[in-house]
């Protein structure tokens, strides 16, 4: 017999088979009694929008089989009577990680990985992991769902959270007792992708946001390609990436931003993904709407920040304190805009948390009914198992949870969850509640006894003439046993109380045994509700009630508008007139802007209804245009490979950074953001207009011409960085870089030409090929003149031109050479010395560059200088002897002409853009201050709403902060101020800035 016991747990163990699915007689749905279950007389919320009052209905082998006012009772049926109890389908969380162990990070101890994969017959980069499926890797867990069942859940989708492309999850039904075959409703139920990289695999590619959409795109291609049958190799990954390709979409975005971005690329592949949001999608409402998506709502909500340090208060940003005044508003907002949502318990307890915040966000305006159907139908819809789950109907699954009331009311608890017909007991059905506030009389004496906590646990607190009198309470089985100590501290005595509660009473009496021994009787009344006192009223009153929600901004932080700007019809009086044009620099002149255009320029214009803004003394031009800019970015380098040209930065534009409004505030309509200089061949650039307020794509210029950044110098090769494991570290191999990626896209459009229907098409070689076809501009980041030199002879050899030579602080060594390639050049006024290859830098490199011929331009690489770019162009006056004229087109018509956008901004032409500036004063002066900034005859910047703006931004602080206050005099948990210095970036800097 031991021999036998032995084989047949070796056999289990080689199938992989757990005793109880070898023994199914042990298992949940297959054991369920063949008999009917009948539960009468609740309050049944079928679904969102129905509910059957005294209702009935019936459940067999884990299904529902009948749901009605009355139905028939079959014989032998077990029926339960939930008179009073409300019944509601389980909850549905279609983002978690449950019973799944988390994946551990891999060491790179014995290999770089910095290019090459780790995994061969996959994909060539590890992130993507399309072939896992989460099905595979899941054992339930008891503990874990034990939380969710308190929380109303009854069904989660699970999956393994490592990789960008993810693989699928696993729709997993919460059943306590059944088999893992019972619980897995769907083994391939989504396909999971983020922004995050496995932790399995050391390899660096991709390093930034911009980095994960290109890869994201460049798989989908690739698996296009594959599925076409023009792959040689096998590629598991890809196959399993066409395999999931008809699932749900689950995308995890960290941020409000990415989860607009995900949305661009799905549109480009025809993806529509269901979005885990971040919670505040109320910020940027219109454009969520757009995207058509269903998002995944977690409640987390802010907490606020512990103010009372006036010094620290100062470090909370308005939008930090907005944020948590808003957050909890957000379903509403969703709900009101038809936008679907589900809610997620990802960053909650289930059992604890998830409830106290779903009951802010009913506080705060969501419908019970929403609420409801985010926790019900809308997942079962998008999960594509509508029907079978999130209601009480008939064929459905068993998944319900029996609720003493209303479960969207604070006092209201979960009795039981059933899952697939097997149910697990939160809290004893048909225990007495005996909690609340009684008037106890005993032995001729007056006490008051205030039964708090649970149904199940409660707590007994006795004051005697305001004195508190010891107290131990016991509440089993309908028997209350209270024990007393005597008010009389000197002694040490005890008066013991038992009474039989058998259902909830206004009245308790029982027996009383004294100190003495005698026996008696006592009473316990509960005091009725009128004779709460008004202090206690108001003090619930406060307690419930919210700070009230201050309306949404764009951008929703300081200097916001209330609502996006239009554009106006403005007549301009009497102006000094910057024209960069024929007519120079015109005196007491007009400028009529209609319809985002100059309408008109002269003398004694007439309004024809726009309006009249009298500039007298004032001097009007056009608005700067920075070069070489990173502001506004969430990431600027693609550092992973010594070419991104896969990358662009029009994907990671941050519409919301504060450095766009100084920007307008010192004049700057236009800016060229650009990836940063990690690499020889970095990324495509993006060329935006300053609109404050709008969306990244609306600031986007409209046909921008296509530039794409490359670097030279101690950036690229990194060899004092400490990394040296990343080609190249050596100038040397810079230039090979060049030569090397320019050969393979030559050859690529070869190949490409000859295989027109069976090319694999490649987003890095297609930029490459633009260069190679005059379609794409080159700035190049440049200090040395050797390499620049180098950089021109490559472009000669390889025959492709470069528009621009940024930085090249040593370009009055080569201004001649520039010139004969039509080569501008984009510089600094006097910037020296904060690196050693900038030792040779002189302050008169612009006016010589300009003498030679060279197209030449002030740029700001740094957000404090963009600020400021009319004093830096003042500077080549002293050092060149530059006109103003001269001076004043290094930061407006040049840029413009370097950008290829001259025949729109630049200068003050009637037919251009209205992109205007209005100073106070000489533009080039340092006393000089823009009172208007204009970008297609909208005011982005009025230096008198300004002025009005930090007035309100004070007092709304002030108000948020007395919030906050309030909150935490409640007992509201806060979180302590944090500094946060605010990112400005850089050629060099690396990461995710925000």
């Amino acid at each position: 017999m031991k021999f036998k016991f032995l084989l047949c747990f070796l056999f289990l163990g080689v199938t992989n088979l757990s005793a109880q699915d070898y023994f199914p007689t042990n298992s949940g749905v297959k054991t369920t009694n063949t008999n009917y279950t009948v539960f009468k007389n609740a309050n049944i919320h079928v679904d969102p929008t129905s509910t059957i009052e005294n209702g009935m209905f019936a459940i067999q082998n884990g299904k529902i089989t009948a749901v009605g006012k009355s139905i028939s009772t079959p014989k032998n049926s077990v029926v339960i009577d939930l008179e009073g109890k409300d019944v509601y389908p389980s909850f549905i969380d279609l983002y978690s990680e449950f019973g799944i162990k988390k994946p551990e990070r891999q060491s790179s101890f014995g290999r770089s990985g910095q290019y090459e994969a780790t995994r061969e017959g996959f994909y060539w980069n590890d992130h993507v992991r399309p072939e896992q499926n989460a099905v595979e890797s899941f054992s339930y867990d008891a503990r874990e769902a034990g939380k969710y069942h308190n929380g109303g859940f009854g069904v989660v989708n699970t999956h393994i959270a490592d990789g960008i492309i993810r693989g699928t999850g696993a729709l997993i039904a919460l059943n306590p007792n059944g088999t893992e075959g019972d619980r897995i409703l769907k083994d391939r139920s989504a396909q999971y992708l983020s922004f995050d990289k496995s932790v399995k695999s050391p390899q660096s590619y991709p390093s930034s946001t911009m980095g994960v959409m290109a890869l994201i795109r460049q798989a989908y291609l690739d698996a296009k390609w594959y599925a076409d049958g023009h792959a040689d190799n096998k590629d598991l990954a890809l196959e399993a990436l066409n395999r999931n390709k008809n699932l749900t979409q689950i995308f995890a975005t960290d941020n409000l931003l990415n989860e607009l971005r995900v949305d661009k690329v799905g549109d480009e592949f025809g993806v529509q993904y269901v979005i885990l949001g971040s919670g505040f999608e109320y910020e940027k409402l219109d454009q969520i709407k757009e995207t058509g998506a269903t998002y995944l709502i977690p409640l987390t909500f802010p907490a606020a920040y512990d103010v009372e340090d006036g010094f620290m208060a100062e470090y909370v940003s308005l939008a930090d304190m907005k944020r948590w005044n808003q957050a909890p508003a957000n379903l509403k907002m969703l709900a009101d805009a038809d936008v679907p949502f589900t809610i997620t318990t990802k960053g909650l307890d289930p059992a604890k948390e998830f409830k106290e915040n779903l009951l802010k966000a009913i506080e705060y305006g969501l419908s019970k009914e929403d609420a409801l159907a985010a926790l019900t139908t809308t997942p079962a819809k998008v999960i594509g198992q509508a029907g079978k789950i999130g209601e009480i109907k008939e064929g459905a699954w068993a998944n319900f949870i029996i609720t003493s009331g209303d479960f969207f009311e604070k006092d209201s608890k979960i009795f039981e969850n059933w899952v697939q017909g097997e149910k697990a007991v939160i809290n004893t059905m048909n225990t007495t509640d005996i909690t609340g506030k009684y008037d106890l009389e005993l032995d001729g004496k007056e006490y008051t006894l205030n039964i708090t906590g649970s149904a199940e646990k409660p707590k007994a607190k006795i004051e005697a003439e305001d004195v508190k009198v010891g107290s131990k309470l016991s509440f089993e089985d309908s028997w209350m046993n209270l024990l007393i100590s005597s008010p009389d501290t000197t002694k040490t005595e005890f008066i013991r109380l038992t009474a039989k509660v058998a259902s909830a009473s206004d009245k308790i009496s029982g027996k009383a045994i004294l100190p003495n021994g005698d026996t008696t009787s006592f009473t316990a009344t509960k005091q009725s509700s009128n004779e709460k006192s008004e202090d206690s009223e108001d003090k619930k009153e406060d307690e419930t009630s919210n700070p009230e929600v201050v309306p949404v901004t764009f951008p929703n932080a300081a200097y916001g508008f209330e609502e996006i700007p239009e554009a106006e019809n403005i007549l301009f009086k009497n102006a000094t007139v910057w024209t960069n044009e024929e007519q120079g620099i015109m005196e007491n002149a007009d400028v009529l802007v209609k319809k985002g255009k100059i309408a008109k320029i002269g003398k004694d214009l007439k309004a024809g209804g726009a309006t009249v803004i009298d500039a007298t003394g004032k001097h009007l031009t056009s608005g700067i245009v920075d070069e070489h800019s990173h502001i506004a970015l969430s990431s600027v380098n693609e550092g992973g490979h010594n070419s991104s040209a896969e990358v662009t930065m029009e994907d990671v534009i941050d519409p919301t950074d504060v450095a766009l409004y100084r920007d307008l505030a010192g004049g700057v309509t236009t800016a060229q953001l650009l990836h940063g200089s990690a690499n020889p061949i970095g990324g495509r650039s993006a060329i935006v207009r300053l609109k404050w307020g709008s969306s990244a794509e609306d600031m986007i210029f409209p046909d921008s011409p296509k530039f794409i950044k490359f670097a030279l110098g101690e950036n690229v090769k990194q060899s004092n960085w400490g990394s040296g494991n990343r080609f190249p570290v050596t100038r040397m191999g810079v230039e090979q870089v060049f030569m090397d990626y320019f050969g393979r896209a030559k050859e690529y459009m070869k190949n490409k030409e000859a295989n027109p229907d069976s090319y694999r098409k490649d987003i890095e070689m297609e930029t490459l090929a633009e260069i190679l076809r005059d379609e794409r501009n080159i700035t190049s980041h440049s200090y040395v003149q050797s390499e620049i030199n180098m950089l021109m002879h490559v472009a000669d050899s390889m025959d492709f031109r470069i528009n621009t030579f940024t930085h090249i602080l040593e370009g009055y060594k080569l201004a001649d050479k520039m010139a004969e390639r039509n080569i501008g050049g984009a510089t600094f006024s006097d910037w020296w010395a904060y690196k050693y290859e900038v030792e040779d830098a002189i302050p008169y490199n612009a006016a010589i560059m300009h003498s030679q011929g060279v197209v030449t331009a002030i740029n700001s690489d740094d957000a404090e200088m963009s600020r400021r770019l009319n004093q830096e162009a003042g500077k080549t006056m002293k050092y060149g002897g530059l006109t103003e004229e001269e001076a004043w087109k290094l930061v407006t018509l040049n840029p413009a002409k370097l950008l290829h956008i001259d025949d729109k901004v630049g200068s003050i032409k009637e037919g251009k853009d209205a992109d205007l500036v209005l100073w106070s004063d000489h533009p080039l002066s340092v006393y000089a201050k823009a009172e208007k900034t204009l970008i297609e005859g909208v005011v982005y910047f009025d230096i008198d709403r300004d002025k009005e703006l930090r007035e309100s931004i004070k007092k709304q602080k002030s108000e948020l902060i007395t919030q906050m206050l309030q909150a935490k005099n409640k007992g509201v948990k806060t979180q302590p101020v944090v500094k946060k210095d605010k990112v400005e970036a850089h050629c060099n800097t690396m990461g995710v800035i925000r």
